[in-house]
């Protein structure tokens, strides 16, 4: 089972029919998910289970449905325990981007962190889960799959929030800060803390 989010509601990629009426199942194949967005968007529907029989294959086919953005992020903490949030879009979030080309997922991740933030001297201590939402661009639905890094770093320097991308703050929380900010934040990054 996977979820893909649209805003904060959710699409369940699953492979068994759920007797679940909190959601509407729609077989994958058949989908017009251009429309089960819209409707995520628009109307009082709180999520919907996509089905394919295939459990091996039922990511591969629904990511063939809207382009792919790949992006890497971090849960990144510092000596004190406290872990680095940034404030975007009226939203707390953790710093993530768009991988280029040239460069791997991980190597995307530290950058995108360091750009986001200021933060310098970022190690990565393990790999974290896979997010997946779709949002709109230039008029196209698109899936952004982001791949994230619990990273570590001994910075105690200025931070620095990357207003050109819409980041107003950055910020080291503690435990009871994170509670907080997560009340403010995205369903995924909810479920990855």
């Amino acid at each position: 089972m996977y979820k893909v989010f649209v805003n904060d509601k959710p699409i369940v990629l699953t492979s068994k029919i759920s007797k679940d009426k909190l959601y509407k199942t729609y077989p994958l194949k058949y989908v017009d998910l251009p429309k089960v967005v819209r409707d995520l968007k628009r109307k009082s529907i709180e999520g919907v289970y996509l089905y394919h029989k295939n459990e091996k294959k039922l990511l591969k086919k629904f990511l063939k449905k809207f382009p792919n953005v790949i992006a890497g992020g971090g849960k990144v903490y510092n000596d004190k325990g406290k872990v680095l949030f940034i404030y975007r879009n009226d939203k707390w979030d953790l710093p993530k981007g768009r991988v280029e080309s040239k460069e791997t997922i991980e190597e995307g991740a530290i950058r995108e962190v360091e750009e986001e933030t200021g933060v310098k001297g970022l190690t990565i201590t393990k790999q974290l889960d896979t997010t997946y939402h779709i949002f709109k661009r230039n008029g196209r639905y698109k899936i952004k799959i982001t791949h994230w890094f619990e990273m570590h770093t001994t910075y105690d320097g200025k931070l620095k929030p990357e207003t050109s991308e819409g980041i107003t703050k950055v910020k080291w929380l503690g435990k009871k800060k994170q509670a907080k900010a997560l009340e403010n934040s995205y369903a995924n990054i909810r479920e990855l803390i």
